[in-house]
């Protein structure tokens, strides 16, 4: 029985390069390629488990490039259950541009779904061993997945005694809060869509993150803020901490990392406002690393003692 289970719906290779200058119509001649398996859910897989935590990974994967997911997360060495599919694992590339440090990216929708492939997805969900503590679905739904597909997830879930953690957006994302989950982990750009509004000042941002927990749609709701830092928010506690002082390589996979780290830190039995700082430590670790490589849990111990959590 793993502790953790995380579910990934669109997984993807995760392909990163260097090119000296982006430009158009030339050919750019790209150094540096590393190819990592990516989405969510696995993502927050491979944190866990760099954390030594007992996690489990489902995942959709078809074809040549879902071949190579699977040998990707293996290597890993994450425990793993394949849901097959018959379209072709999707492919995102990062580009970094050495001449100005930005970082270009490009994220495909992904194979389309049949009926038949989600529902088994969920009946083999269902029959896997859900005594897990924790449950993370996390990221986009493929074409072909309805938009509700996280909230039968969270009632399964909760059949089990699990607690749901999700992170997506839009219509999936609206549809699993109205199932309820213990926690939500939006960005800044997913809250407005879910409550409108600009959400421009601090207190705007409090006043939406605790009507979700307000109205039962999530106990936990941990708000990533990029540069400036982040808002943990439950129904009687409001947690403040800014963002660290570092120059980011890369801003792939932050908020997966901010999240592996604080399911980490809760499932070790630490309390709300460490977990926060873990959060906080694994999401700047992973902007350190280059590409997709995500946070390293040395970096996360180096970083998590110069947090600060502030009470609002």
């Amino acid at each position: 029985m793993a502790d953790i289970v995380t579910l990934t719906m669109n997984p993807a290779i995760d392909t990163s390069v260097h090119v000296d200058r982006v430009a158009p119509f030339h050919k750019l001649r790209a150094g540096g390629q590393r190819r990592d398996p990516g989405g969510g859910g696995i993502n927050v897989a491979r944190v866990l488990r760099r954390f030594g935590a007992d996690v489990t990974a489902i995942y959709a994967a078809g074809g040549a490039l879902g071949q190579l997911l699977r040998r990707l997360v293996d290597a890993e060495g994450i425990s793993a259950l394949t849901l097959p599919i018959a379209g072709e694992t999707r492919e995102d590339f990062t580009v970094s541009e050495e001449a100005t440090g930005r970082q270009y990216r490009f994220v495909l929708p992904g194979p389309h779904f049949s009926e038949a492939e989600w529902r088994g997805a969920l009946q083999s969900f269902a029959a896997h061993d859900r005594q897990a503590r924790f449950v993370v679905a996390s990221g986009s739904l493929p074409p072909g997945v309805p938009d509700d597909f996280y909230a039968r997830i969270a009632n399964l879930a909760r059949e089990g005694q699990s607690k749901i953690v999700v992170d997506s957006s839009g219509a999936a994302l609206r549809a699993a809060l109205a199932a309820g989950v213990y926690l939500v982990k939006p960005s800044l750009n997913e809250l407005r869509g879910l409550v409108g509004g600009a959400l421009a000042t601090q207190e705007e941002l409090i006043k939406a993150c605790r009507s979700l927990a307000e109205s039962g749609q999530a106990e936990i709701v941990a708000l990533t803020l990029g540069n400036r830092g982040a808002l943990l928010v439950t129904r009687d506690r409001v947690l403040r901490a800014p963002a660290l002082a570092l120059r980011p390589v890369s801003v792939v996979g932050a908020g997966d990392s901010f999240l592996g780290t604080m399911i980490w830190s809760f499932s070790c039995g630490h309390s709300i406002e460490t977990a926060f700082r873990y959060g906080v430590a694994g999401g700047s670790a992973a902007l350190l690393m280059p590409g997709t490589e995500l946070c390293r849990r040395d970096e996360v111990e180096r970083l998590v003692n110069d947090v600060e959590v502030f009470t609002l």
